[in-house]
């Protein structure tokens, strides 16, 4: 695969999945493509976006340079930059994590059209590119074990391998740990 990475200073990580789904739908990425988001902690925090493609999916780059093209944007790819140097660098760590698979979250990779409703833990690995589910607080959820997707699922890449940390629901039922439309903080209390 090949690595890419895309900065628009993004403040939040829905903003973040809303580039995710849009890069990969402009530029037509093909089903094996993972796109991933990245939090940037250098300068003002902000979430970049990776994608890897196969090789050989020709014409991407110059098509990542036009989101650099106005000046509110920096991409970059194996020793290429564009755009605005400061987004430019943070694109880049976000290609060369996604590309050494220990970090970025995933928001479209093999498989995760399906991933919709409830599933067997066995049905999310072996029909998408999700490769271990991991609890959190809980048991190790079994191939026999419900998955209640809630329509957001972001595995993380971690020593190579695309994860899922899921939670408990109630016995034999898991949930992705990461919700769908988090609660900001302090919004009941402020």
């Amino acid at each position: 695969m090949t690595c890419f990475g895309i900065d628009t200073g993004t403040r939040t990580l829905r903003e973040a999945d809303h580039l995710a789904h849009e890069v990969a739908a402009r530029l037509r990425l093909p089903e094996r493509a993972v796109v991933c988001t990245h939090l940037i902690r250098s300068g003002e925090p902000h979430v970049a976006v990776s994608l890897a493609v196969p090789p050989g999916f020709g014409g991407l780059w110059n098509e990542l340079t036009r989101y650099a093209e106005h000046g509110t944007a920096g991409v970059a790819g194996g020793t290429g930059r564009s755009g605005r140097p400061e987004l430019a660098e943070a694109a880049a760590a976000a290609a060369c994590e996604h590309e050494a698979g220990n970090g970025g979250r995933a928001v479209v990779f093999p498989g995760s059209a399906l991933l919709t409703g409830t599933l067997p833990v066995s049905d999310v690995l072996t029909r998408t590119a999700i490769t271990r589910v991991v609890s959190i607080g809980g048991p190790v959820p079994g191939d026999d074990d419900l998955l209640d997707t809630r329509d957001h699922v972001r595995p993380e890449w971690r020593d190579g391998e695309l994860v899922l940390a899921v939670t408990v629901i109630h016995s034999g039922r898991f949930a992705p740990f990461e919700v769908p439309n988090p609660t900001p903080c302090c919004v009941d209390h402020a």
